[in-house]
């Protein structure tokens, strides 16, 4: 999930460069609920690890 929330800022940085700022806002968009989603995933997986519940190998 972060590998395509960094594709969507280096689309945005690029098409920010060559002056296309509606392309550009909304790809930081989607990169940004992208990343906040890969934030939360990351949070909810480490209070499950923290407390013992998650699968056993």
């Amino acid at each position: 999930m972060l590998k395509w929330a960094l594709i969507f800022l280096v689309i945005s940085l690029v098409a920010g460069f060559f002056g296309f700022t509606g392309v550009s806002a909304a790809a930081a968009k989607i990169a940004k609920i992208l990343f906040f989603i890969a934030i939360a995933i990351f949070v909810i997986l480490l209070v499950l690890a923290l407390l013992g519940i998650g699968a056993v190998v």
